[in-house]
């Protein structure tokens, strides 16, 4: 069994990543539906928070049948940083999360995200402010390091544990690689074999089959896996990877009917969220993942993503149906 502070989990959890335009609550419901046993917000900026900004205070959205789930924010200021704590604490998450890892610049430049990489004791100073400043148990998602000459991913972890935090996820990339190259596992699992650590250690970055899952599980020890890039359109990843641990065989790719239902189900979820205009804005990205491999589907994808109009997208997703229905693509 595995825990974030009181919450108890499976062994080796799969984790759905936060992701900025991906992980919002429609998306989370699916794939808490098809496996995902933790599910994160977009993360959400302190700053925007504290001006009440609404893009950000909408992130804060969470549902029951979510749970548990983690909301997660980003900053490098220490007060913005804590008033963020108490709005967020607000909505009753089951965890709060602190984005020490996103590598884009208009974060970094901020000094927040990736960018207190560069500052290790105001990252060990914020997080320690902030498991005091609350209840709910505080986690943490970074990367190896600013660059490849700057990892410390084991004293860094280490000092994170010993001011509370209650789990960490690493991305097995630096900052400076963005997402470019093979993420690199060998330093998360030395922060796992640390003989100090006791705190879940979940890693992240490349699992993209159940395969890699294994080998994060058994090759490299680790408690978990954060899954984000490979859900994306693929919201039973979750579920494919469960049954290859249980089984070792591979299971069957989802129909394109059940891809169109995903995809119908998405849309009614995010109307019924942000209402009939935004809902069908914000879906459009999703369709090109949903339906990858289609031989011709240019059209009814031109359609999907140009129609302001639900009613016309229900329309395109009942032809699809219609015309590939029982086709499987591998």
């Amino acid at each position: 069994m595995v825990k974030i502070g009181n919450i108890e989990l499976n062994d080796f959890p799969l984790l759905l990543a936060p992701m900025e335009d991906v992980s919002d609550p429609p998306f989370r419901a699916l794939c808490k539906e098809n496996g995902a046993d933790v599910v994160y917000t977009e993360f959400i900026s302190s700053e925007g928070l504290i001006r009440d900004a609404a893009k950000s205070v909408q992130k804060l959205d969470i549902y029951e049948k979510e749970r548990p789930v983690g909301i997660q924010i980003f900053g490098a200021d220490m007060e913005s940083m804590l008033r963020s704590v108490e709005i967020v604490e607000a909505s009753k998450p089951d965890i709060i999360d602190i984005n020490f890892g996103c590598p884009v610049k208009k974060v970094v430049c901020k000094g927040a995200g990736a960018g207190i990489l560069k500052d290790i004791p105001l990252m060990v100073k914020l997080t320690e402010a902030m498991v005091k400043h609350t209840s709910l148990p505080i986690t943490v998602k970074t990367r190896l390091g600013w660059d490849h000459d700057s990892i410390r991913i084991v004293e860094v972890a280490e000092r994170l544990q010993d001011v509370g935090c209650a789990a960490i996820s690493i991305h097995g990339r630096t900052r400076a690689q963005m997402y470019k190259g093979d993420a690199d596992w060998r330093p998360i699992a030395a922060v796992k074999n640390n003989p100090r650590m006791h705190i879940p250690v979940f890693g992240n970055g490349d699992v993209n089959t159940p395969e890699r899952a294994v080998k994060m599980r058994d090759e490299f020890g680790l408690d978990g896996a954060m899954i984000g890039r490979a859900s994306i359109g693929n919201p039973w990843f979750f579920n494919e990877v469960k049954h290859f641990f249980n089984t070792g065989e591979k299971m069957e790719s989802p129909s394109i009917s059940q891809r169109v239902d995903a995809a119908r189900r998405h849309l009614e979820m995010a109307i019924a969220w942000k209402g009939e205009t935004l809902g069908v804005l914000e879906t459009r990205r999703h369709y090109t993942n949903y339906f990858k491999g289609i031989p011709h589907f240019k059209e009814y994808r031109t359609r999907m993503v140009t129609s302001n109009d639900s009613a016309d997208v229900f329309a395109a997703l009942d032809e699809v149906e219609k015309e590939w229905g029982d086709l499987v693509i591998a």
